[in-house]
């Protein structure tokens, strides 16, 4: 819709299961903690991941999200010519102030619904990093939490966390 137009002055949405969603303005710290994590993978990642920070991603028809990063599996003209899907990533981002809730109860289950095989929501509310991983039948079956987390791993890589909640 956006790109034929009509979305066109509208602020930031995601269409979620057929449904518009608008999305809350990024405050402040929302905006300082994506840009640390985006740096923190690129340095991890460099050469071996797209980092896509703030797009679109197509897990369907009918549902088109929009997390705050998203790590791509390395791919040659860098997933221009289209939307990334479930198969194309390592792992998904959401930072979550005020949608915690929303993140948690709605967007995690389509992700493992649509074989994302990593998802982060980096709780600032709770100064926590809740981490699920592997998706078995829709479910991702090895979540964890960690409370002010220094490090974590994605793809064998060591990921620097330390100065992400600061």
């Amino acid at each position: 819709m956006a790109e034929i137009g009509l979305l066109n002055g509208e602020p930031a949405v995601e269409l979620i299961e057929g449904e518009i969603i608008h999305m809350a303005p990024m405050g402040t710290q929302h905006g300082n903690v994506v840009q640390r994590l985006h740096g923190a993978l690129q340095t991890a990642l460099a050469g071996r991941a797209v980092i896509n920070m703030q797009r679109v991603f197509r897990l369907s028809n009918i549902t088109e999200a929009q997390p705050d990063l998203i790590v791509l599996k390395p791919d040659r003209d860098y997933h221009s010519t289209k939307f990334p899907t479930g198969s194309d990533t390592l792992l998904v981002v959401e930072v979550s102030d005020a949608s915690i809730s929303y993140d948690h109860d709605i967007k995690v289950p389509l992700y493992a619904a649509h074989d994302v095989p990593e998802v982060w929501i980096v709780d600032l509310e709770s100064r926590c990093v809740r981490f699920f991983r592997s998706p078995v039948d829709g479910k991702y079956t090895d979540v964890q939490v960690m409370q002010d987390p220094t490090t974590a791993k994605l793809a064998g890589l060591t990921i620097d966390l330390s100065d992400l909640l600061i």
